[in-house]
């Protein structure tokens, strides 16, 4: 009897480590090991055992709840196949050599969380759809090639709280409904090709602790409402062409860099006053 209920055991262990995932999402992630060339991954796949026992991939519940490929040598094109992978949570290619676009069907992904596919070669825009994935926490695809202008739809993502988009090549304004991103902690658009002003809604972003638009071609007055962002800890918005009055109140933010380019194209400090009445910047 012993022995018997030990082969159970043995049989019930094996099916749950074993447990296999949809047809659907097993078809994903071949299209995205061959999209990518998996043969030359550094570490790769054996396609001949179970989905559940390949590097990076999560399943959990007989679905796939996760990808971590990071520094794994991916390199061409994500295939739009990986929205049928409806479970994921995570997404963290981290430092690859992915190419071409982001497929529109990432924002099937309903139940993600993170995406990271910083330090990439992805170009194009990123796709309005992107704003579908509601549960969105944290979006970082900083040092790509992005191009075009910032999704509006990033703008209702109201759980985010990380978006890190630096050197990329991205243009136009900064979109009205990022002003409306009450969660987001963590805002770096630095280094890329933003213009127009700085909203006054800035100061709608009460969770904001960092704050880069460095090296962008954004100009006009400094918005006073910054020192209502009581969680701000730094803030670096040098290499623009900003101008005019900053509040005193910023000067209680210890690690703010406030280095600017003046209309000469000279780089300028903008003096934070301590005087009693108004606050004011000079040229140095």
């Amino acid at each position: 009897m012993k022995t018997i209920f030990t082969y159970l055991s043995v049989l019930l262990v094996s099916a749950s480590v074993f447990a296999e995932i949809s047809s659907t999402e097993k078809k994903a992630l071949l299209k995205l090991y061959k999209s990518t060339n998996g043969a030359k991954w550094t570490n790769t796949w054996n396609l001949k055992q179970s989905p559940s026992t390949w590097y990076g991939v999560e399943v959990k519940d007989d679905k796939v709840v996760s990808l971590k490929l990071m520094n794994n040598n991916l390199e061409g094109v994500l295939p739009s196949e990986l929205g049928d992978l409806t479970n994921l949570v995570e997404i963290n290619f981290f430092r690859n050599h992915i190419t071409g676009a982001l497929p529109a069907t990432l924002g099937n992904l309903k139940s993600l969380t993170s995406l990271n596919v910083a330090f990439n070669q992805v170009s194009g825009s990123l796709p309005e759809a992107l704003g579908n994935a509601k549960q969105l926490k944290s979006i970082e695809m900083h040092m790509n090639r992005l191009t075009g202008k910032l999704p509006s739809s990033i703008g209702t993502l109201t759980a985010l709280e990380t978006l890190s988009l630096f050197n990329n090549e991205i243009e136009g304004e900064i979109p009205t409904s990022y002003y409306q991103l009450k969660s987001l902690k963590v805002l770096l658009l630095s280094s890329n090709k933003l213009v127009g002003a700085l909203s006054p809604d800035i100061s709608n972003l009460t969770s904001l602790e960092n704050l880069s638009l460095f090296e962008n071609k954004m100009e006009g007055q400094v918005p006073f409402d910054l020192e209502k962002l009581h969680n701000l800890k730094e803030m670096n918005i040098s290499y623009n062409m900003f101008n005019g009055l900053v509040s005193r109140n910023l000067a209680k933010l210890d690690t703010l860099n406030m280095t600017m380019i003046n209309e000469e194209g000279v780089a300028t400090t903008l003096k934070i006053s301590i005087d009693k009445n108004s606050a004011y910047a000079a040229d140095e």
